[in-house]
């Protein structure tokens, strides 16, 4: 049985989660056996909402997406650019009746691996 779990948080305190301690916890549960794929999304304002009404595309900065429209899944897809991500988006049947959010993925393990390798102190063995 597979599980995709939602991370939802304020942004503003984005800056009290060190990156390492995500990419630790995600080596853990990777390891494990129990994760089977994981990404942390940029900022929520890098989202573009794709709608598609009556044959036409309509996109929105924003992940702005109507309070009555909830999460109902996902498609991770590779495209050279936004431009193809929303050509890509707009194809997706659900475009018609709900939207798609647009977002890139942020590479939290490649930008820690290629951070300064010298072992951050715990404060408390400061």
């Amino acid at each position: 049985m597979k599980y995709l779990c939602l991370v939802y948080l304020d942004e503003g305190r984005l800056d009290e989660l060190p990156d390492e301690d995500c990419v630790a916890y995600d080596s853990a549960i990777r390891t494990s056996g129990h994760c089977l794929a994981s990404e942390a999304l940029e900022s929520v304002r890098t989202a573009t909402t794709v709608r598609v009404r009556d044959g036409k595309v309509s996109i929105t900065d924003g992940p702005f997406a109507e309070t009555k429209e909830q999460l109902a899944g996902f498609y991770m897809i590779e495209a050279r650019n936004l431009d193809e991500a929303i050509a890509l988006a707009a194809g997706i049947p659900p475009a018609r009746v709900g939207s798609i959010e647009v977002r890139p993925i942020r590479p939290i393990r490649e930008t820690v691996a290629g951070a300064d390798t010298v072992p951050h102190a715990h404060p408390e063995n400061r």
